[in-house]
């Protein structure tokens, strides 16, 4: 029996998203939008094939490090981001509200 490697979580900053990948193929992502400072994520995906394994949890965890780590600020506009931010704590000190002008702005930027 073969084992499958670790998934890995790669930002493709050209799409605006975070991709996980599982035996290298790409199986979900989180999508974001850069404003100012803040980086307004507003949706997550896993493939169906892949659901319960945790791996939402996985992209998450990653992508919001890659946040911190970029010296930016996380805006939880997608419901599942919200949920993760609400069972970790650690990622408080970087979180602003969403807000109705997030809401606003996003939506004139997916527009485009």
């Amino acid at each position: 029996m073969t084992r499958a490697a670790a998934p890995i979580v790669r930002n493709v900053d050209a799409r605006h998203r975070y991709e996980i990948l599982s035996d290298e193929v790409s199986v979900g992502f989180t999508a974001y939008r850069d404003r100012d400072e803040q980086r307004v994520f507003f949706h997550t995906e896993i493939d169906d094939a892949f659901a319960g394994r945790g791996l939402a949890s996985v992209l998450v965890q990653e992508a919001l490090s890659h946040v911190r780590d970029a010296g930016k600020r996380i805006v939880p506009v997608c419901p599942y981001v919200a949920k993760f931010l609400t069972k970790h704590a650690e990622f408080t000190d970087i979180t602003d509200p969403v807000t109705p002008e997030v809401r606003q702005w996003l939506e004139t930027a997916l527009a485009r």
